[in-house]
């Protein structure tokens, strides 16, 4: 144990160290020309492949983040340092405990059990491959990597931490961006999920800028546990919905929980390379027609709310997005938005459909030992780019985003 904790002491020191990224450069004449044209053009504009790459490989010197562990609490203390540097207000920690004995909770809408059904309950078509989580460390080949990820899960306390850009004109109104921090599996959660919590990250950094303005607010959250059942997230709502749109103290102007008027979760951003070949391999190679996945449950109870959110991102996508287009589908599961689905409309952005295609094995690296950063190119990096793109353009332009003279 006291290895474990040196090991993981060294990889904090060198994640908050070594962890560079690059200057933002400074407004160019076009920048100021075009802020009134379009802001959310000019705030998309500062996306860049580099820092979403660099930020991604600052999560994976936790490892596998897997909840429970202290390379898991190291990743939080880190992530929180980031977004202090940022420049976020409101930076808070919410805490919960989880214990393996835990009742479960829906990871999604009930589903038909049945030969044909996927992981996740889309329905198999085509080649399909086995899915599961690694748990054998030996498959791990990286010495390294496999006594980072050695120290195993204790049930207790958890947090999660969050900031929030207020709105000017309705800091009591609010739209969630999130995605989960935590991994398993015996590699580095590079893709699931620090593809998705990289991108949370960005768009935080972006909107924190002081000359940025929004008219609602925006809540950044990493998610925590939800590889073990979406735990982090339900504690968030039986925490918080209760206090939506509550002045606290009264008269002051403050909403510590604005009213939600959407949720959108980012899970697995990087891996498009289609259907496994007959002979059950995966294509190499990001595949030309490669494309963001946004998800809504057809099935919740507001549906109706989050297909609007879904087709307002698609629209964001085809205004904002460099490379890769936008599908819409119906089937969303098995991510930190489900817990919010009955409440407000909640969207889900991905690499492919969870149910259909993740579920039956598209992603060869889904919790296995080769989810680390050197599997991927600038490809697939370039399609996590995208969806942040998708994301910080909607966003931005439901939110009311403008910028300062």
């Amino acid at each position: 144990m006291k290895r474990c904790a040196a090991a993981i002491s060294a990889v904090v020191v060198l994640a908050v160290s070594l962890h560079a990224v690059p200057a933002a450069a400074a407004p160019t004449s076009a920048e100021i020309d075009s802020k009134q044209a379009d802001p959310v053009k000019v705030l998309v504009g500062r996306l860049n492949l580099e820092r979403y790459k660099a930020t991604i490989k600052g999560l994976t010197r936790f490892g596998d983040r897997r909840q429970g562990t202290d390379r898991n609490r190291a990743a939080v203390d880190w992530i929180e340092a980031q977004l202090k540097s940022y420049g976020c207000s409101n930076i808070a920690r919410l805490k919960y405990t989880y214990f393996p004995t835990d009742a479960a909770r829906p990871a999604g809408p009930p589903i038909a059990k049945g030969a044909d059904m996927a992981v996740g309950g889309g329905r198999y078509r085509g080649v399909t491959t086995h899915t599961g989580v690694n748990v054998d460390p030996a498959l791990q080949p990286d010495e390294k990597l496999r006594a980072l990820n050695s120290q195993p899960s204790q049930g207790g306390e958890r947090e999660e931490v969050y900031c929030t850009k207020v709105g000017a004109t309705h800091p009591d109104e609010m739209y969630i961006v999130g995605a989960h921090m935590d991994g398993h599996g015996w590699g580095e959660a590079a893709n699931d999920d620090g593809s998705g919590t990289a991108l949370v990250m960005e768009l935080a950094r972006i909107m924190s800028s002081p000359e940025v303005k929004t008219e609602r607010s925006i809540r950044f959250v990493l998610w925590n546990n939800e590889e073990t059942g979406l735990n982090g997230a339900y504690a968030y709502v039986a925490q918080r919905a209760s206090l939506q749109g509550k002045e606290d103290p009264a008269g002051s102007g403050r909403y510590p929980e604005p009213k939600w008027l959407g949720m959108i979760q980012h899970d697995m951003m990087l891996f498009d390379h289609g259907m496994p070949l007959p002979d059950g391999s995966i294509p190499k190679e990001q595949r030309p027609e490669a494309d963001v996945n946004i998800e809504f449950q057809s099935t919740a109870k507001a549906a109706d709310g989050a297909q609007k959110l879904a087709w307002a991102f698609y629209a964001a996508n085809e205004s904002y997005a460099t490379d890769y287009p936008a599908a819409v589908g119906p089937h969303m599961t098995n991510t930190d938005s489900t817990p919010f689905m009955d409440l407000v409309p909640a969207i889900s952005l991905r690499e492919s459909e969870r149910g259909r295609e993740i579920g039956a094995g598209w992603d060869p690296q889904w919790h296995q030992p080769t989810d680390v950063y050197a599997t991927y190119n600038d490809a697939d990096f370039r399609l996590g780019l995208n969806a942040a793109q998708t994301t910080l353009g909607a966003v931005g332009r439901l939110a009311g985003a403008t910028l300062a003279h």
